[in-house]
């Protein structure tokens, strides 16, 4: 059986508010709080200088005016990056966010936070040791921690070492035979997967080795029915504007 104080809602905002805002900056949750979402999926890299922050890509190209390899940068020069532009003129000059800013802004309004580790190839298990190492630090004193996920085994193996406490979860975006005895290794509470991975097999096999079932990314009102249907517990969507979290 799944474990009954499981403290995360079952309608998590993608990368802050989908598609509606530049993903992964500040202004991309706000919006999505302002849709009553009050959990938030991220993604968090390291800078050249070890600072944890968001960005989905390894190349800073395609969400910001930079060019080359985020983690190769300092955060003194990422932090100057505009990655809002490449959005719409709305968020022209929204700024990448540290996880820090990040939690600040989730601690003082009382979100909830999943922290995917989206490490620069080449640094996997050192990413999850140092998000780890910050997210235990700025969460210590809240009575909710972030849920940690990653695709990256190794990510996740660091995340483990460094902070066990810190909920893990276990990102698929393919069917793996060992799955289950994988998350069992890495001691998570969920297998986050791609919603078509979902079937009443599967989520029995979750549900009964005490694992939540979460989805990505759902933005159809179908799919999101049969999720539920199904007894998943979290839904990942960029359609803040579609499904109400309520």
């Amino acid at each position: 059986m799944t474990n009954p104080a499981w403290p995360y809602p079952r309608w998590i905002a993608h990368r802050g508010a989908g598609k509606l805002a530049p993903e992964n900056t500040l202004a991309a949750l706000r919006l999505g709080a302002s849709h009553g979402y009050r959990m938030f999926e991220c993604d968090v890299k390291l800078s050249q200088d070890g600072v944890p922050f968001l960005m989905h890509d390894a190349d800073l190209r395609r969400t910001t005016d930079g060019t080359g390899i985020g983690g190769d940068h300092p955060w003194h020069m990422l932090s100057q990056r505009d990655a809002g532009s490449w959005h719409s003129r709305r968020y022209a000059g929204e700024g990448l966010p540290s996880l820090e800013n990040i939690a600040r802004f989730c601690l003082h309004n009382g979100h909830l936070l999943n922290i995917e580790i989206k490490p620069t190839p080449g640094t996997e298990r050192h990413t999850g040791e140092v998000v780890a190492r910050h997210a235990a630090r700025l969460w210590a004193q809240s009575p909710i921690p972030p849920l940690m996920t990653s695709f990256d085994v190794a990510a996740l193996e660091g995340a483990q070492a460094i902070a066990p406490a810190l909920p893990r979860g276990l990102l698929l975006d393919k069917p793996r035979a060992d799955w289950l005895d994988l998350a069992s290794r890495l001691d998570c509470v969920a297998i986050v997967c791609h919603y078509s991975l979902w079937d009443t097999g599967t989520v029995a096999a979750a549900h009964g080795a005490g694992l939540r079932c979460l989805s990505y990314t759902v933005n159809d009102e179908w799919i999101a029915q049969r999720l539920l249907d199904l007894g998943t517990d979290g839904i990942i969507t960029d359609r803040v504007d579609l499904f109400s979290p309520a």
